[in-house]
């Protein structure tokens, strides 16, 4: 029997440990709403991640498929 497998577990986004991070520092705060660009990047640059702000700038693409389908870190 073939188990339905939600699409966002399917094909996460890979990110390195350090973005991985910043991505979970930003979400776990619940100080903004993850689909709010400009929001997860100000507060990852206050957290001490700008490596995190700089990524979500460049890829925003990326940023936007892996918050409908996760983010893992990159082996």
């Amino acid at each position: 029997m073939e188990e339905n497998i939600p699409k966002r577990f399917e094909d996460p986004i890979d990110v390195s440990p350090s973005l991985f991070e910043g991505l979970e520092v930003v979400q776990e705060s619940e100080e903004t709403n993850m689909l709010d660009y400009q929001a997860v990047q100000d507060f990852a640059t206050r957290m001490g991640y700008p490596e995190t702000a700089l990524w979500v700038r460049e890829h925003r693409r990326e940023y936007s498929e892996g918050i409908f389908r996760g983010f893992v870190t990159a082996e």
